[in-house]
């Protein structure tokens, strides 16, 4: 009951963040809790695990923000970015 309880702060704060920062803080979780199963020494598996879970989290999340964004290159050759044509 009492982890229940630490854990509940944890995931309601998630819901103010950003896809990145969730993703971020998902995969560090993720990560360090299977590195320190995963490794003959758990505190260095946990750190290993969860700076690799955290980067691939944060990639993972960034790729999801712009999900309705497009990239386009105007005449001059200039790249930007704007909302998708319908049914894209």
């Amino acid at each position: 009951m009492k982890k229940l309880l630490l854990l509940v702060p944890f995931v309601l704060a998630l819901g103010a963040c950003t896809p990145t920062q969730q993703g971020a803080a998902v995969g560090g979780a993720g990560g360090a809790a299977i590195g320190a199963l995963a490794s003959g020494n758990k505190v260095e598996g946990a750190i290993i695990g969860g700076a690799i879970g955290t980067v691939a989290g944060a990639l993972v999340g960034r790729a999801s923000e712009n999900s309705n964004q497009c990239i386009y290159r105007d005449e001059y050759g200039r790249r930007y970015t704007a909302a998708c044509p319908r049914g894209y």
